[in-house]
């Protein structure tokens, strides 16, 4: 049971349940950061259920991070077995179990006033945890809880327990939060970029050669690698000096899919034309030597962080008009970037062509989409959205009202 509430700042428990550098997992880094330098009165500890270098980062933006080693099993399971019978799904339950107790145990030591729940397995998990101490939870959501990103079973499941679960919810993005349908207290804080990863004005345009076409992300099959990579042919009919580079590396259990896409450019005839870079620990350097950021997920995304990190370094975009996405090159008219229909090559190579034509006008428009992403996507906003939705969970809960009882029936 929670006890009386200590005076000085709000303690909040971040629960997450990977440690593997991800959009959340970075958006959550500078989240802390920010609330640090702003003394903010807010006082963040960190649970991870394994250890990998988000710690480290956590622990350089000033946050105390407590690893609360889990199963490998449940901690690595993809979307799609999560609800498949099998003997490995006994195990992930039982692995389940033995987490809730560790968390409810770091929970108790705590003695937080809100637990703040940032992936979809710490959602669940963190909840019974801090159930059982009585504390309130908020989820932030950065995936789109429907049947095109998550399978339908566990889309029903999530809907239900969000409706009825936490205090609150906190998502990425509109179209993050129009998956949640119900749930009274929703609030959408887009992820900030930090003052570090912005240009202070955009440079003008590229004059060197080769030009660089470069996507950021993950090697997986929702960050779209296999469509750019199948784009590359026309686009270089047009502009044969363009190389494409594909920066990141497989995570979550992806490994399959980058060997698809190698033996793509294998297929194509694109060895040196085509460079899969790996993981890319400054990704600003990476953004400053591109002509063009494409963006070319083939499902709506949640967000689209890599859009932004580009707008603010003065990057030209070109992107997939699904999620997320539109939320951020829509927010002036004309749009901020070139928006695609998703799943479709032929469409983002030309617009990558377009792009690549002029590049004078592709510098204007990433001016103007620098000056609005400035003003529109800062973490300091971040921090001040969530920081207030973490203070009204932490109000004790308004009592229920008790139903009058019925007066007995008049005899005569």
């Amino acid at each position: 049971m929670r006890g009386p509430r200590p005076p000085g700042p709000l303690r909040v428990l971040v629960v997450g349940h990977t440690a593997e550098l991800g959009g959340a997992e970075l958006a959550l880094v500078r989240l802390c950061a920010a609330l640090r330098q702003d003394a903010a009165g807010v006082d963040v500890r960190a649970a991870l259920l394994a250890d990998g270098p988000l710690v480290a980062l956590l622990e350089d933006a000033g946050t105390p991070v407590r690893v609360v080693a889990a199963d490998p099993a449940l901690v690595t399971a993809a979307r799609g077995t999560l609800t498949t019978p099998s003997a490995g799904a006994l195990r992930r339950v039982a692995a389940a179990a033995r987490t809730v107790v560790a968390l409810r145990r770091v929970v108790r030591a705590a003695r937080p006033d809100v637990v703040h729940t940032t992936t979809l397995k710490a959602d669940v998990l963190g909840l019974v945890a801090a159930w059982t101490c009585r504390v309130p939870v908020v989820w932030h959501v950065h995936d789109r809880v429907a049947p095109d990103y998550l399978p339908p079973a566990v889309v029903r499941v999530l809907r239900a327990v969000a409706r009825r679960g936490p205090r609150a919810v906190v998502a990425n993005s509109r179209a993050t939060a129009a998956t949640l349908p119900g749930v009274r207290d929703l609030t959408v804080a887009y992820p900030g970029f930090a003052p570090e990863q912005a240009r202070p004005a955009p440079p003008g345009p590229p004059s060197g050669r080769p030009r660089v076409v470069g996507l950021l992300g993950r090697l997986s099959p929702t960050k779209g690698q296999l469509e750019l990579v199948r784009a590359t042919p026309a686009v270089l009919a047009h502009h044969p000096d363009v190389v494409v580079r594909l920066v990141g590396a497989p995570a979550f259990g992806a490994e399959g899919y980058a060997r698809e896409v190698e033996a793509e450019v294998r297929r194509l005839g694109l060895e040196g034309r085509v460079e899969l870079a790996g993981f890319a620990a400054d990704p600003a350097a990476v953004l400053d030597s591109l002509a063009l950021c494409v963006h070319a997920s083939p499902v709506p995304e949640p967000f689209g962080q890599v859009v932004v990190e580009a707008m603010v370094r003065g990057v030209p975009v070109v992107a997939t008009d699904a999620g997320g996405v539109p939320e951020i090159l829509r927010a002036a008219d004309p749009p901020l970037g070139r928006l695609v229909p998703p799943g479709d090559p032929q469409a983002l190579a030309d617009a990558i062509v377009a792009v690549l034509d002029d590049p004078r006008a592709a510098h204007d428009v990433a001016a103007r989409a620098h000056a609005v992403a400035l003003a529109r996507f800062s973490v300091a906003e971040t921090a001040r959205t969530v920081s207030a939705v973490w203070r009204r969970a932490a109000r004790p809960a308004p009592a229920r009202r008790r139903r009058p009882v019925p007066a007995p029936p008049r005899t005569a």
